[in-house]
């Protein structure tokens, strides 16, 4: 261990005899760890890095999309305007199949293994 790693614990460890590290949020309870098993190593912190600034990717936002005309679709009552968003929603469809072959994430063996499960979730 360097120098610097055994400051740390020092330190980490004269906070605890302190208390200082009694009243944090979730004490006493697990950690609730993301399974990112069925992504390349080399991109889990980025992920990590955009998921922390906010960002969402272009496929989650369309997918969160298609689900909110799907159900605009099932409660309108007016054929016209139904009519719409039914092809708003072929649009966003294809949109979301352009973007899926254009990343090549059907090739990918995380995609083939939870596509079924995610799309039957979504309602795709």
């Amino acid at each position: 261990m360097d120098f610097a790693s055994r400051m740390a614990e020092e330190k980490i460890q004269q906070a605890i005899r302190d208390g200082e590290l009694d009243h944090l949020e979730g004490k006493g309870k697990p950690l609730q760890l993301e399974d990112l098993s069925g992504m390349p190593e080399d991109m889990r912190m980025s992920y990590h890095m955009m998921k922390n600034a906010g960002y969402l990717p272009e496929e989650v936002k369309l997918n969160k999309e298609l689900i909110s005309l799907k159900d605009m679709i099932a409660a309108c009552k007016d054929e016209e305007e139904k009519q719409k968003y039914q092809k708003k929603l072929t649009e966003k469809e294809l949109q979301y199949r352009l973007l899926m072959d254009k990343r090549n994430l059907s090739k990918s063996p995380a995609f083939k293994k939870y596509s079924g499960k995610i799309n039957r979730l979504f309602g795709i």
